[in-house]
C-alpha cells in the first residue's frame, strides 16, 4: 500500500481517537500517577532553573555592564551556577525515574499481551501468522514507553516552559510577543495537520512489520523445505518485497517529518528576522533596553525550542498511540476461557464422550460436519477413518474444545462441553499428534511439560514405558540433552517417543492419538506400541489412523466422509458390510501386501501378520 493510499483513508478526528483510547491510556497511567507527579515536579524545577540563565542576561547587560555594578557580578554568577546544578540534578533524577518506569511498563505490557494471546481460541491462530503475533507482543508495545517515559513529561515540560517564557516576553514587549506568537501558533496548526497524516502511516508500518516478520519466521522454520526445492531466490524476492514496503513507508514518514523540520527552520528564521527588525526599532525609540532585547531573544528561544521539541516528541507520541491502538485490538479479542457460558467445573472424569446432531463450519456456507452423532463410553477406543478433508480432525478439534459446534452438542460425562471451564477439562486431556512438537529444551523438560511438578523418577518411568530411555541414556548428558528447535536433533521416531512419554506422564482421562505412528518406520512403530498400549489402558481413546491395520481391535470404527458418519461398527462388522471401510481396507492392505510378494502371489487378501498392541488394550 502506498503512502498516498494510506493518506486517502478516512480517519477519525484526533479528539475522537484520543477519547476512544483514553481508557487504555488511563489504565497505563493510573498505577504510575505518583511517578508521573514527581516527574512533573522535577521537570518544573528543571525548566524554572533553566530560565535563570537567560533571565540573568538582562541584569548582566543593563546593570552589571551598563551601570558598572561589579558588586552584582558575583551573586549573579553564583545564582546561574546554582540554578545550573539544580537543573542538572533534577534532569538526571527525572530520566532515572521515568525511563526505568517506562521500561518496566514495556515488560509488563509484553507479559500481558503474551498471556492474553496464549489464551485466545485456536480459530484466532488459524487466521493470524505466528510472526505477526510475535511482532504484536514485542514491537507494538515498544513505543508506549513515551506515555509514561520522558516523552510525555518532556512534552508537558516544554509546554510549561513555553508558558513561563510567554509571561516574561509579554512583560518585555507585548507587540513583539504577539507577532512571534502568531507565527508559532500558525506553525502549531501545520503540526496538527502533519500528525494526522503521519499517524496512519505509522499504524500501517506496524502492520507491514508484522506481515514481513511472519513470513520471515515461516521461512526460517521451513528452511529444509526451501533448500529441498532450491527456493532460496524466491524467498529472497518475497523478503525483498516486504523490506521495500517497509522502506516506502519509512520514506513517506521521513518526508513528512522533514517537511515539519523545514517549516520549523523557516519559522525560526522568520521570527528571528522579525525580532531583529521590530526589536531594533523599539531600542531606537527607547521602548526597550539593550538588556531587555537580549533577554527577549533568549526567552524567545525557550518559547520556540519546545515547538521543535514537540515535532520530535509529537512524532514519538503519535507512534506510541498507533502501537497502543494495535495492542488494544488484540487485547479486545475475548480469550476462550472468558466465555460467559463456561461456568461448569468438571470433577475427575469417567470419560464418556457423546456427539448429538453436531454441525460445524469454519466459514459461513461451507459446512464441514453435518448431523454427526456417536457415543464413546469410558475406557473404549474409537477410531476415525476416512479420506483427507472428510472431517476427522474437526471432530478431534471439537473433542479438544478447540471449537464449539454450530449446532448440536458435544457432552463429556453428560455435561455440555461448551459450558465447561477449559482449565478443568484440558488438564484431563492428553494429545499425541502426528507431528510431535518439542521445545528447544532438554529431553527431561519436554517430557515434564505436561506435568512440571513431576519428579525425575516419574519422568524416567514414563520414559521407560515409551522407550525413550533406550536412546536418551546413550547421550553424554542423558535426559539433559538439548533437542534443538522443534526437536531437530532427534529422529522422527525419537521425537514421537518423547511425545508419548509426555502424554503418559500427564495421566489423562481422555486420550487423542492423531496419526501418532504414521510418521514412523516399522521398527520404531513396533518399539512404541507397548508404550501406547499402556497409555490407552482405562482411558477413553480416540484414534485417527490411515494405517487401517492398526485399528482392527478398536471398540468402534467411525467412517467419516463429506462431514458425515457413513458407517460405524467394529472391524469385522464393517469388513463384512463390504462398504466404504471394506473398500479402504482392501485396497490399502492389498497394496501393502503386494509390495512384498513376487508376481503371481497374493491372489487373496491375507490377514495381517500381527496386530499392533496399540489397539489390543490388553
Amino acid at each position: 500500500m502506498s503512502a498516498k493510499e494510506i493518506q486517502k483513508k478516512p480517519t477519525a478526528p484526533t479528539s475522537e481517537r484520543l477519547r476512544t483510547l483514553w481508557p487504555d491510556i488511563w489504565e497505563i497511567i493510573e498505577p504510575r500517577k505518583g511517578s508521573l507527579a514527581i516527574g512533573l515536579l522535577l521537570i518544573l524545577i528543571s525548566r524554572i532553573s533553566g530560565l535563570v540563565l537567560p533571565a540573568s542576561t538582562r541584569y548582566l547587560v543593563d546593570d552589571v555592564i551598563g551601570k558598572r555594578r561589579a558588586d552584582l557580578l558575583g551573586p549573579l554568577v553564583a545564582a546561574v551556577v546554582l540554578a545550573t546544578v539544580i537543573q542538572g540534578i533534577s534532569s538526571f533524577t527525572l530520566t532515572q525515574l521515568l525511563s526505568k518506569a517506562a521500561q518496566r511498563l514495556i515488560a509488563e505490557l509484553r507479559q500481558k499481551v503474551q498471556s492474553h494471546v496464549a489464551r485466545l481460541p485456536v480459530s484466532y491462530f488459524d487466521t493470524h501468522k505466528s510472526g505477526e503475533l510475535v511482532s504484536r507482543i514485542m514491537n507494538d508495545v515498544e513505543g508506549v514507553r513515551n506515555l509514561v517515559g520522558t516523552g510525555l513529561v518532556e512534552f508537558v515540560g516544554g509546554t510549561l516552559t513555553a508558558l513561563l517564557a510567554l509571561v516574561v516576553l509579554v512583560n518585555i514587549s507585548p507587540l513583539l510577543t504577539g507577532l512571534s506568537l502568531a507565527l508559532v501558533l500558525s506553525f502549531g496548526f501545520v503540526l496538527q495537520k502533519a500528525f494526522s497524516t503521519l499517524r496512519p502511516i505509522f499504524r500501517e508500518r506496524g502492520k507491514i512489520f508484522s506481515e514481513v516478520t511472519g513470513r520471515l519466521t515461516e521461512s526460517l522454520g521451513g528452511v529444509r523445505v526451501i533448500k529441498g526445492y532450491h527456493a532460496e531466490k524466491r524467498e529472497e524476492a518475497v523478503f525483498a518485497q516486504g523490506v521495500k514496503r517497509i522502506l516506502d513507508n519509512i520514506l513517506s514518514s521521513l518526508t513528512g517529518m522533514s517537511l515539519m523540520s523545514l517549516s520549523a527552520t523557516v519559522l525560526l528564521g522568520i521570527v528571528g528576522a522579525l525580532v531583529m527588525y521590530v526589536g531594533s526599532k523599539q531600542i531606537f525609540s527607547g521602548q526597550m533596553t539593550m538588556g531587555g532585547f537580549v533577554t527577549f531573544t533568549a526567552f524567545l528561544a525557550t518559547l520556540v525550542a519546545p515547538v521543535f521539541q514537540i515535532v520530535s516528541i509529537g512524532t514519538q507520541l503519535t507512534e506510541a498511540l498507533a502501537g497502543l491502538e494495535r495492542t488494544r485490538e488484540i487485547l479486545r479479542v475475548q480469550p476462550e476461557d472468558e466465555d460467559p457460558r463456561r461456568t461448569v467445573t468438571l470433577p475427575t472424569l469417567e470419560g464418556s464422550v457423546k456427539f448429538h446432531n453436531v454441525d460445524f463450519q469454519y466459514e459461513e456456507g461451507k459446512p464441514v460436519l453435518e448431523q454427526v452423532s456417536f457415543e464413546s463410553k469410558p475406557g473404549t477406543v474409537t477410531a476415525l477413518v476416512g479420506s483427507s478433508g472428510s472431517g476427522k480432525s474437526t471432530i478431534i478439534g471439537l473433542i479438544s474444545a478447540f471449537h464449539n459446534p454450530g449446532s448440536g452438542t458435544v457432552t463429556v460425562d453428560g455435561v455440555d462441553l461448551s459450558t465447561v471451564k477449559l482449565s478443568s477439562y484440558r488438564t484431563q486431556l492428553g494429545v499425541v499428534l502426528q507431528e510431535s512438537f518439542l521445545f528447544d529444551g532438554s529431553i527431561e523438560e519436554n517430557i515434564a511439560f505436561s506435568r512440571p511438578s513431576a519428579t525425575l523418577s516419574e519422568i524416567k518411568n514414563a520414559s521407560h514405558i515409551a522407550r525413550v530411555d533406550e536412546f536418551a541414556e546413550k547421550f553424554d548428558t542423558g535426559y539433559g540433552t538439548v533437542v534443538g528447535e522443534r526437536g531437530v536433533r532427534l529422529s522422527g521416531g525419537q521425537r514421537q517417543r518423547v511425545s508419548i512419554a509426555r502424554a503418559i506422564l500427564a495421566d489423562p482421562r481422555i486420550l487423542i492419538l492423531d496419526e501418532a505412528t504414521s510418521s514412523l518406520d516399522s521398527e520404531s512403530e513396533a518399539m512404541i506400541q507397548q508404550g501406547l498400549a499402556h497409555l490407552m489402558q482405562g482411558r477413553t481413546t480416540f484414534v485417527i489412523a490411515h494405517r487401517l491395520s492398526t485399528i482392527r481391535r478398536a471398540d468402534q470404527i467411525l467412517v467419516v466422509e463429506g462431514g458425515r458418519i457413513v458407517e460405524r461398527g467394529t472391524h469385522a462388522e464393517l469388513y463384512d458390510l463390504k462398504g466404504r471401510y471394506h473398500d479402504l481396507y482392501t485396497r490399502q492392505h492389498g497394496l501393502e501386501a503386494n509390495l512384498f510378494l513376487a508376481p503371481g502371489e497374493g491372489d487373496s487378501i491375507p490377514e495381517p501378520v500381527s496386530v499392533p498392541a496399540v489397539v489390543q488394550g490388553s
